[in-house]
C-alpha cells in the first residue's frame, strides 16, 4: 500500500509540475492534493498549522499572480482590457486549437485580436501580443519556481 501512496504522490507531482507549462492540467492542485493523498495513505501528522499555512499561501498566490502577471505583460506593452482578455482567452482555446502550438499562438493571437478589435494599429496590436508572450512566460517561470518550492518544503517537512 506503501508504494501505491508514493505513486499517487509522484504521478501528481508530475502533472502539477506539467500544469505550470500546459494550463490544461491541474497544475498547483495537484501538488496541492499529493499532500492530501500523503495524509490519508501514511499520516497528517507531519504536517502542522504552519506547513498548510504556507502551501495555501503559496496556491493563493499561484491563482492570483497567474492571471495579474499574463495582464501585466499585456498591459506593460500597452495593452487594452480587451488584449487582455484575448490573451486570457488564448491561453484557455489555444491548446485545444493548434495542441502543439497554441499555448505560444492562443494567447499571442488573443491580444493581438482584442487590440485590433479595441481599434489599435497593427503594429500595436502586434507589440501587445508580443507582451502577452513575456507575461505568460514570466508567468510560467514563476509557477515552476513555486510549485518547486512547495514540493521541497513537503519534502523537508517530512524530514525534519
Amino acid at each position: 500500500m506503501d508504494i501505491l501512496g508514493w505513486i499517487i504522490i509522484v504521478a501528481l507531482f508530475v502533472v502539477g509540475m506539467a500544469g505550470a507549462v500546459y494550463p490544461v492540467l491541474p497544475g498547483v492542485f495537484a501538488i496541492y492534493a499529493a499532500f492530501f493523498v500523503y495524509g490519508f495513505f501514511f499520516s497528517f501528522e507531519p504536517f502542522g498549522f504552519w506547513f498548510w499555512a504556507i502551501q495555501t499561501l503559496i496556491v493563493l498566490a499561484l491563482i492570483v499572480a497567474d492571471y495579474v502577471v499574463n495582464a501585466w505583460g499585456v498591459k506593460k506593452f500597452g495593452g487594452s482590457k480587451a488584449s487582455v482578455w484575448g490573451s486570457t482567452i488564448g491561453v484557455i482555446i489555444g491548446p485545444f486549437v493548434i495542441p502543439a502550438f497554441g499555448l505560444i499562438i492562443g494567447p499571442f493571437a488573443g491580444a493581438l485580436l482584442g487590440e485590433l478589435i479595441a481599434g489599435s494599429s497593427f503594429n500595436k496590436a502586434l507589440k501587445v501580443g508580443w507582451g502577452s508572450l513575456v507575461g505568460l512566460f514570466a508567468s510560467t517561470f514563476m509557477k515552476i519556481v513555486l510549485q518547486i518550492v512547495m514540493i521541497v518544503l513537503f519534502i523537508i517537512w517530512l524530514i525534519v
